[in-house]
């Protein structure tokens, strides 16, 4: 994409109010990360005010719930999310708009076998699937504006046996690689060679070394930048960047820069020795079976972060208070970079968009699954709203968000919201 163009849709976004800035509770740090150098080492009681609950006094709470209708939209939401309830959905739900939480929900069970001595609660910690890639992609994004990483940095210049050529950062982060997916790259004796050495679970570096080494061929590799091709190893592969770029692992990098500053207290990666943060963390299950710990649980990046609908509420608040990257940068995050496909739905960094009928973003969202795990992450900027729905038992109606979208947009006609059937980890 030539400058001129890219600049032109910024602004084109602009004037159609992707960058609408929620009054009172984004008013601050406004000029927060504007210098490139001190986007690594931002204040963090700054960044947690950020991202903290906007506190209004009694007048100007009762005053946004009226111009919102907030009392008629819970009684709605509360009707949507119950029917959900019983057509199967076992987790948690958060609702908020400008500002304001307007439903919350814990149905079910953290451990089914455990029945009602496990029930959830608000600090359960569920497996957030593909949505992890939106923390990934924020990663990659703050290094790039500190300066230690380019968006035309190749795989090479970290990994030089990678055996993939031409692809840069920005490929895959808009899924434009044609990288296959690595859970079906490599044939059973990969994981029966790795078993025989006692180490029943590969890593991100493992992964790597496994490209290098056996340099699988897929039977159909696209050329990159050709076209927007979902794969699971771009967001993998980043991660492992992130570690070769900062002598740090994936989880601690994250926690450091992320979790941390904004008081993500509840948020972890997969991967972490901390015994204290399993507190509260479900387990994934299919109807009413457990699934066991996968071959691939830890592999990160793609999937593997485990978090509340609290936290993910707290994510909200920062990706558009322009808490963790400039505006500039995240309005780039939001831009569709897949236009050679009809449709709606499309990908920018990290996120998921639904465009209205100028090809702009209306919506900003992700979707996750990953074994008995359904996740959904939705927003809107212009109306103010989020919609966190974390699920631990496999239930489709968790990605169905056009009633929901309904509501929030008190009758008027919002784009279209079938996201049902998107699965991808």
């Amino acid at each position: 994409m030539v400058k001129n163009e890219l600049s032109s849709r910024l602004i084109a976004a602009r004037q159609v109010g992707i960058w609408v800035i929620i009054v009172g509770v984004f008013g601050v740090l406004l000029s927060c990360g504007q210098n490139p150098q001190q986007n690594l080492k931002q204040s963090a009681r700054e960044l947690r005010n950020c991202a903290d609950d906007q506190q209004f006094s009694p007048e100007e709470l009762a005053s946004v719930r009226k111009s919102i209708n907030a009392d008629e939209k819970t009684k709605l939401i509360e009707e949507i999310i119950n029917q959900k309830i019983r057509s199967g959905l076992n987790g948690n739900v958060l609702v908020a708009q400008k500002g304001i939480v307007l439903y919350k929900k814990c149905s079910g069970f953290g451990h089914f076998e455990k029945g009602c001595r496990d029930s959830l609660v608000e600090n359960s910690k569920f497996q957030l699937a593909s949505l992890s890639k939106t923390f990934t992609a924020v990663g990659i994004l703050k290094l790039i504006e500190a300066g230690k990483l380019h968006l035309e940095d190749s795989i090479q210049q970290f990994y030089p046996d990678f055996p993939y050529h031409g692809i840069t950062i920005r490929d895959m982060l808009c899924h434009r690689s044609g990288l296959p997916n690595y859970a079906y790259a490599f044939d059973d004796s990969m994981k029966v060679n790795f078993y025989k050495k006692e180490k029943p679970y590969p890593n991100n570096q493992t992964i790597m070394h496994w490209f290098a080494t056996v340099k699988p061929t897929p039977k159909k590799y696209n050329i990159p930048g050709r076209t927007f091709s979902y794969s699971n190893t771009n967001y993998m592969v980043l991660a492992s960047i992130i570690e070769k770029s900062t002598g740090q692992s994936f989880e601690a990098f994250i926690r450091k820069n992320i979790f941390a500053p904004i008081g993500m207290n509840e948020t972890f990666v997969a991967t972490t020795k901390s015994d204290s943060i399993n507190q509260f963390r479900t387990a994934g299950y299919q109807w009413n079976r457990r699934i066991p710990k996968d071959y691939y649980d830890d592999v990160v990046g793609d999937k593997g972060i485990y978090s509340t609908v609290g936290d993910l509420f707290r994510w909200y608040r920062a990706l558009n208070g322009d808490c963790l990257l400039k505006r500039q940068t995240l309005a780039e995050a939001f831009l569709p970079r897949s236009f050679e496909r009809k449709g709606l739905k499309n990908y920018g960094y990290g996120f998921r968009m639904m465009l209205n009928d100028l090809n702009q973003p209306e919506y900003i969202y992700h979707t996750g699954w990953w074994k008995g795990y359904n996740t959904m992450f939705w927003f809107s900027p212009k109306d103010e709203y989020v919609i966190i729905i974390l699920g631990n038992r496999l239930n489709s109606t968790v990605y169905r968000v056009k009633e929901l979208v309904d509501v929030l947009h008190s009758g008027s006609k919002p784009a279209n919201t079938d996201t049902d059937g998107e699965v991808e980890i």
